[in-house]
């Protein structure tokens, strides 16, 4: 099994096709047809079950396709590593990022990143269950680092390096009914509804875990993945939210107090712990300092 074959496996399984994969690759679609083939006899399985459309995973190819990515990114890494080793932080750096990156100036940070170090080449990436996706695809070296806001233990081979932490404001309409002058027990609020962000994102997390500690559940009418958005929503009426304090809040909402607020929201830059067959990239520590002075005193 050759690194080739890996590449090509993949281009099929992202693009859809045979042919596709070809134009990605700059390859004949026969050539394309022989090396999946040649991987498919070396594994002794069919990876593709091909249609008049489309070439579909079989459960042998979706069993292989996290260890290709692993081993694609493991020899990227290899590469990337002998580079730095001759010349300092260069190539790739792939950075995880949540839709509310507001607490950070991330233009900032990576114009003085980008200045520091030329030869490094940064590419933003965001996925669709938010920080749940980004700290897996951390943990598969899919990401060299990801800002993302956590609130559990995260698996030990990935480290969480603190930025932010503000705590909750519960926001509601102007013209709910609730009095503003007491405190509200979460679970009393169990069945109103609720702006908030997609399962996986932080803010849903933290949120959804307050709710289990009271032994309530609650239904979240309208999903939007970016926490800065939500007052506009709950402006507007279509339910009540938590933001973090570090949000603007306009006019046409209302704070309400809780008895027993969620525990504050937190943006944390996480990366992969060194271990002897994978130390961490030079690109990856000048990337983690400068956030470290980019944000330091906030």
């Amino acid at each position: 099994m050759e690194l080739g074959q890996l590449e090509t496996f993949l281009a099929v399984v992202e693009t859809g096709t045979i042919s596709a994969a070809a134009r990605r690759l700059g390859s004949a679609q026969s050539t394309v047809s022989t090396v999946v083939r040649g991987l498919e006899d070396d594994l002794g399985v069919a990876l593709f079950t091909r249609t008049s459309r489309r070439a579909v995973l079989t459960d042998a190819g979706r069993a292989l396709l996290p260890e290709a990515r692993r081993l694609l990114a493991g020899a990227a890494e290899a590469r990337t590593a002998v580079r730095e080793a001759d010349a300092g932080p260069a190539g790739p750096l792939t950075v995880g990022v949540v839709t509310t990156m507001h607490p950070v100036d991330l233009p900032s940070l990576l114009s003085a990143f980008t200045t520091a170090h030329p030869r490094v080449s940064v590419s933003m990436r965001v996925v669709a269950d938010g920080s749940r996706g980004l700290l897996r695809a951390l943990v598969e070296g899919e990401l060299d680092v990801a800002f993302l806001s956590w609130p559990f233990r995260p698996p030990g081979s990935v480290e969480l390096r603190p930025l932010v932490r503000t705590p909750f404001r519960l926001l509601v309409p102007a013209a709910h009914p609730a009095p503003s002058a007491r405190q509200v027990a979460l679970a009393d609020l169990a069945g109103e509804r609720w702006v908030d962000g997609p399962p996986g994102f932080g803010n849903r997390l933290l949120v959804d875990a307050a709710f289990d500690r009271v032994g309530a559940r609650r239904t979240v009418a309208v999903e939007v993945p970016d926490v800065s958005t939500f007052p506009a929503y709950v402006a507007a009426g279509l339910g009540m939210a938590f933001v973090p304090g570090t949000v603007p809040v306009p006019p046409g909402v209302r704070e309400l107090a809780l008895e027993e607020p969620p525990p504050p929201w937190s943006l944390a830059l996480a990366t992969r712990r060194a271990t002897p067959d994978r130390p961490v990239r030079r690109a990856v520590e000048a990337f983690v300092e400068e956030v470290r002075v980019s944000t330091r005193g906030r």
